[in-house]
């Protein structure tokens, strides 16, 4: 299993939102931060904007920041809206399944109950969990003036 870049960057940009509370972050920052290009990141804040999981303010002074409270957003939501609509093989998409093993083959249900599991595992963590608390990840990503005083590096 691999997720999509999309996926990857939606949870970074998702991350940097919840690191700088109360800040609307530009688009070409956090790009970079990301070590993507702009056009990138603004189709994945595009598509977190429409999903509610970021607030937008266009313009010169506008920027993006999260839409409800970090520990409110479940990673395994934000999974399904990219990975949801990319059949997981070939059999997972009735049409264009040209898998000759399709009628008689098991394995699908395993893999579905895997699937299963994996986004059950995801749904119980929340982007709040990845980063409370987590002083190396804000001082990637370079975005605060400096390190909060309670932060231990």
């Amino acid at each position: 299993m691999r997720l999509t870049i999309r996926t990857n960057l939606a949870a970074r940009i998702l991350m940097a939102c919840a690191d700088n509370p109360g800040r609307l972050l530009k688009t070409a920052e956090v790009a970079e931060m990301c070590n993507c290009s702009t056009n990138h990141a603004a189709h994945v804040v595009q598509r977190l904007h429409i999903e509610g999981f970021v607030s937008t303010l266009r313009g010169r002074a506008g920027g993006f920041t999260l839409a409800r409270p970090a520990d409110a957003i479940s990673m395994g939501a934000v999974f399904r809206v990219f990975e949801g609509d990319i059949p997981f093989a070939e059999c997972f998409d009735p049409e264009t399944n040209t898998c000759p093993l399709s009628g008689a083959c098991r394995l699908k249900r395993y893999i579905e109950r895997a699937l299963d599991a994996f986004y059950h595992e995801l749904d119980m963590v929340t982007l709040r969990d990845l980063v409370q608390g987590n002083c190396g990840l804000s001082a990637l990503l370079q975005l605060k003036p400096s390190m909060p005083e309670n932060c231990q590096p």
